[in-house]
């Protein structure tokens, strides 16, 4: 894919894709943003389709995605002919992983309802949840 030619600085960037300007930096150190050119003056210069990628980038991340997998999955969307059958593979693996988490997330739930529920509101000289948390350790 080709470099639009529109020159937009970092900050603008960083602005248009609610990217933190770090970020971009540490994505183009690792490799799923490339490098932009510079300017005359060391300026990085992206074009609109680094605009577009940094989305994606963004959505992926934002969904859970490691960042391998947002490397795999740039690559099935930049190959001509990429499977959809790859791409559908990667989405139910992570799917599976996010319904590990949100499982997880229900059983600490339950645990801290009922910690919360077993403390006193008045002063007492040994806190339930602490005991309790510290018990779980």
């Amino acid at each position: 894919m080709a470099k639009a030619l529109e020159e937009i600085k970092i900050g603008t960037l960083s602005a248009r894709t609610g990217v933190h300007i770090e970020t971009i930096r540490y994505y183009e150190r690792v490799g799923v943003l490339p490098r932009p050119p510079r300017s005359a003056a060391g300026y990085r210069r992206y074009g609109s389709e680094d605009i577009g990628r940094l989305g994606f980038i963004r959505r992926l991340r934002d969904l859970g995605f490691s960042l391998n997998a947002v490397q795999a999955l740039l690559d099935l969307a930049e190959t001509p002919r990429s499977k959809c059958g790859e791409v559908r593979a990667m989405a139910a693996g992570h799917l599976t992983e996010v319904q590990t988490k949100i499982a997880d997330l229900r059983r600490m739930e339950r645990v801290l309802k009922a910690m919360v529920a077993s403390c006193e509101r008045g002063v007492t000289p040994a806190c339930p949840i602490i005991e309790a948390l510290w018990q779980e350790a």
